[in-house]
């Protein structure tokens, strides 16, 4: 493997664009930020012509893979009809339709372009429906990268404070510190400080915003019963809940996290998988809440809906609900195929690995206990698993830094096959080697 095209190619995007990327995220990419030229469905190729088993897949949106025929041909019949009109098409309505009958929480809905946009807009609802202001966020969940909710995504202790009344934490520099003071932090996972701080403080508290499976750090599943006590409060105390469902929409079940738990929020944000791979967010949730959207609260985009993004998603919806949920029956015969085969050669090693997570995305780390919040995760060998992402990529498999794996229905069970005879020789070997 050699990255001497990527290397030329960074060194001239540095004089012409920020960084040489175009997200802050890849600046973090391992062993470099790389250039890439093709991608077909489980598989991606550099400008090297190195080629991976991607899991990165977008960070996400790829559910489908790389250049789904399907969606390919959904999206060019829909731009030979028109990019956008700057008023409304049939098409707009057929997939909120769709959404509606998918997602529980779901009566009505908007469509955008980004879930940091949505998550934005869902907190303009719920201030507008309350009278109040504050918004409780949890450590370790992300929910785009706004000022006022960029917030203890991943905090140095040193920062975060006690445990029991956490500090809010900016994540980047040049943040108001005003937008600080809009936010309630607390642990997650933790019925009793939930319950505490809600009844506490129900008059200040527009609304509770959670991923409802921690995915942005160790794809945490929420202890039993702690989402339903969440419910339980937020409908007693007149405080709206907010799904962030970005990730875990329409991924890990037809209506997302809240069809596979059994839980149902006032509002719930999408994106990511939904257009698998167009630029595509939306906002669905209670009428009552997302009718205000007429009565004086704004929500506006001039690319919100246009042809190109909802003829994917509807597209990619079907892809995913045809043949009786084939799709999602191969979605988690994969992920669970890969997890159990990763646990199997991890209990060889002298380094303790964790591998966590539901159906087609779970997350990897060197640690010595599971992970149920974002505090236990302060522990994990980040330079040993950075050392394993440069060896897979040596061997060409993709993966995420931050230890997020992401399955989709391109992948083969000879993908796996070749993914887990790679981590037969790696994992135990990173296992082994002192990180440096």
């Amino acid at each position: 493997m050699h990255l001497n095209r990527s290397s030329e190619l960074l060194e001239r995007a540095k004089h012409v664009v920020a960084g040489g990327v175009n997200s802050n995220v890849r600046l973090l990419a391992l062993p470099q930020p790389i250039f890439f030229s093709e991608g077909h469905g489980s598989r991606i190729r550099d400008v090297d012509g190195n080629e991976y088993i991607d899991y990165v897949l977008g960070q996400g949106p790829l559910i489908h893979g790389h250049g789904n025929p399907r969606l390919l041909a959904a999206a060019r019949e829909s731009m030979e009809r028109g990019m956008m009109f700057a008023g409304q098409h049939e098409g707009e309505i057929e997939l909120a339709e769709a959404i509606c009958r998918l997602v529980p929480a779901a009566e009505r809905v908007r469509i955008g372009s980004s879930g940091s946009e949505m998550v934005q807009a869902a907190f303009r609802l719920a201030r507008a429906a309350t009278g109040r202001q504050k918004i409780v966020k949890f450590e370790g969940h992300y929910h785009g990268w706004f000022d006022n909710v960029l917030v203890s995504v991943a905090p140095p202790l040193s920062a975060a404070g006690p445990r029991e009344a956490p500090h809010a934490v900016a994540t980047s520099k040049g943040q108001n510190p005003q937008s600080l003071d809009e936010l309630i932090v607390l642990p997650w996972n933790d019925t009793e400080l939930l319950e505490k701080t809600l009844r506490a403080r129900a008059s200040e508290i527009a609304a509770v915003i959670t991923e409802p499976i921690m995915n942005n750090v160790g794809c945490i599943l929420p202890r039993e019963g702690y989402l339903e006590r969440m419910r339980e409060l937020c409908t007693e105390l007149g405080i709206v809940l907010i799904f962030d469902e970005v990730i875990t929409g329409f991924r890990v079940a037809p209506g997302g996290a809240q069809h596979l738990l059994g839980v149902t929020p006032d509002l719930c944000t999408f994106g990511k998988a939904m257009a698998g791979g167009f630029p595509v967010a939306a906002l669905a949730g209670k009428a009552e809440l997302m009718e205000l959207f007429t009565q004086g609260v704004n929500h506006s985009g001039t690319y919100n809906a246009n042809l190109l993004v909802v003829g994917a998603s509807l597209a990619c919806l079907q892809l995913l609900n045809e043949d009786d949920g084939a799709a999602y029956r191969q979605l988690f015969a994969h992920g669970e195929r890969l997890r159990e085969g990763i646990r199997e050669i991890a209990a060889s090693c002298e380094t303790p690995v964790q591998v966590q997570g539901v159906g087609p995305v779970f997350h990897l780390a060197f640690h010595d206990t599971p992970l149920r919040e974002y505090r236990d995760s302060v522990g994990m060998d980040v330079p040993r698993y950075h050392r394993l992402v440069r060896r897979l990529m040596e061997r060409g498999v993709r993966c995420i830094e931050r230890g997020l794996w992401y399955v989709s229905t391109a992948h083969t069970d000879a993908d796996i096959d070749q993914t887990l005879d790679v981590l037969a020789v790696e994992l135990p070997e990173a296992a082994r080697t002192s990180a440096g």
